[in-house]
């Protein structure tokens, strides 16, 4: 008897497939009966919703990419015709243009809530890192993409971040803006190549969030209390529960998407890209756009050579300066999960690392609006400060934090605090003398 008939998965031709390609068992394991920490908040809505957008994406791009023209000489016309003769274009058009946009909203918004709620830490290190990963594709997939209507920021953008590589000694740097030039300059090749590159990289994201899910399957959804769960009293299955509460998230999600793209489809677009590209016309202010700001900041921030005192001797120039703190911003979230060193995942039970964690937010806003701002006084000063506390927050606050706060108690178990009764069990944390990072097994005793 096969696997699915104890599962009671369907009948005929789905129980003969599924007995030799149990594709239908799977399915019922992993989003039907999969077991699920009964405390989930809506918050835990947007890494489905970062899915859906990924699916979005990837058909609104197959669409556009049947009447786009990878040239320079018709590049930008070609986009104009999608608007104006292919049937619904300016819908996929914009569905694909905030689409990306509202990508990076909810990749951010489940990327600060795993800050606050310790997703990162033990046994979850790996996903983590897939996230990361997931998020450095798109940022690549991104910027190839907004360079592809070929506008006056499409060219210069692309110019400018390009030229970035050149920082790199040795001759390497120069290789590689060779490579993604194709040329001496961003020319007809270069907009090839980024094209190419843009239809391809949304399924090697797709491919990493597989993984992202496989090891979330494995160990489970954290939850906003951050302790494991002890038995069947803490878990619901996915579905019905958290299918719907899914099917909400998308509900109010779609009316937002829906508002931008046929009220403001343009809001989130730079005026200067919808003027055509013109290599001897420099726009008077370059400018990513907005889900790169903070990271264009931190770039931005680094104005000075970094050499040997009383020598002379330049070690780091600005430029590389800059380049290596882009890249050390998002390099620094690969090895979280060992910098917070502390026992207690969830930032409810860790007063002091609440504040930080809102002082943080702050901070990354502040930098967005600086990216956006001239590079001159004072939003230069104020983008080295906000800098500065941005890799203080991971390398010096958290694990001093980790050491030196005492966290609140932890309760027994999810089940008590989500279905009430008496008074709430606890256990109490453990002293930061015996941070490990990896929760362990505390005997409960009542709250005090």
């Amino acid at each position: 008897m096969s696997s699915t008939s104890s599962n009671g998965i369907g009948s005929g031709v789905i129980k003969w497939i599924d007995y030799r390609l149990p594709i239908f068992t799977m399915m019922n394991k992993e989003l039907n009966e999969y077991p699920t920490p009964r405390n989930l908040t809506y918050m835990w809505n947007f890494g489905s919703l970062a899915g859906i957008a990924l699916v979005i994406m990837i058909v609104t791009g197959i669409l556009l990419a049947m009447q786009y023209t990878a040239h320079v000489d018709m590049a930008f016309d070609s986009v104009e015709r999608i608007m104006r003769d292919v049937n619904y274009g300016w819908l996929i058009r914009y569905i694909h243009m905030n689409g990306a946009s509202f990508f990076f909203i909810v990749v951010y918004i489940h990327i600060f809530r795993g800050l606050y709620y310790g997703s990162y830490k033990a046994p979850r290190e790996i996903l983590w890192a897939l996230g990361v990963i997931i998020l450095l594709l798109m940022m690549a997939t991104a910027f190839m993409g907004y360079v592809l209507p070929w506008g006056q920021m499409s060219f210069w953008g692309a110019t400018v971040i390009t030229n970035l590589f050149s920082a790199i000694p040795w001759g390497i740097g120069d290789a590689i803006v060779a490579w993604l030039w194709g040329g001496f300059a961003v020319d007809n090749p270069t907009l090839v190549r980024f094209y190419a590159l843009h239809y391809l990289l949304p399924f090697v994201i797709a491919a990493v969030a597989v993984l992202h899910m496989w090891a979330l399957h494995r160990f489970g959804s954290n939850n906003p209390l951050g302790i494991d769960a002890k038995g069947p009293q803490d878990k619901i299955s996915f579905h019905p529960y958290y299918t719907t509460k899914d099917l909400f998230g998308f509900g109010v999600f779609f009316i937002f998407f829906a508002a931008f793209i046929f009220y403001a489809p343009n809001y989130m677009g730079h005026p200067d890209n919808y003027i055509e590209a013109n290599p001897l016309v420099t726009p008077p202010h370059i400018v990513p756009e907005w889900y790169f700001l903070p990271f264009y900041a931190i770039l931005r921030a680094i104005t000075f050579d970094i050499s040997i005192p009383f020598t002379g001797i330049v070690l780091i120039d600005a430029k590389l300066g800059g380049v290596i703190a882009m890249f050390a911003s998002i390099a620094v979230l690969f090895v979280l999960p060992w910098l917070d060193s502390s026992p207690v995942r969830s930032g409810r039970f860790r007063p002091y690392f609440k504040w930080f964690f809102w002082i943080f937010v702050i901070d990354c806003l502040v930098l967005g609006y600086i990216g956006a701002m001239p590079a001159e006084s004072p939003y230069t000063e104020i983008g080295q400060v906000a800098t500065a506390w941005y890799f203080l927050h991971f390398l010096v606050i958290l694990p001093l934090l980790s050491r030196l706060e005492r966290p609140m108690p932890l309760p027994a178990s999810i089940s008590e605090p989500v279905l009430g009764g008496g008074g709430m069990a606890a256990a109490p944390a453990r002293s930061p003398e015996g941070a490990s990072g990896v929760s362990t097994e505390q005997s409960p005793e009542t709250m005090r």
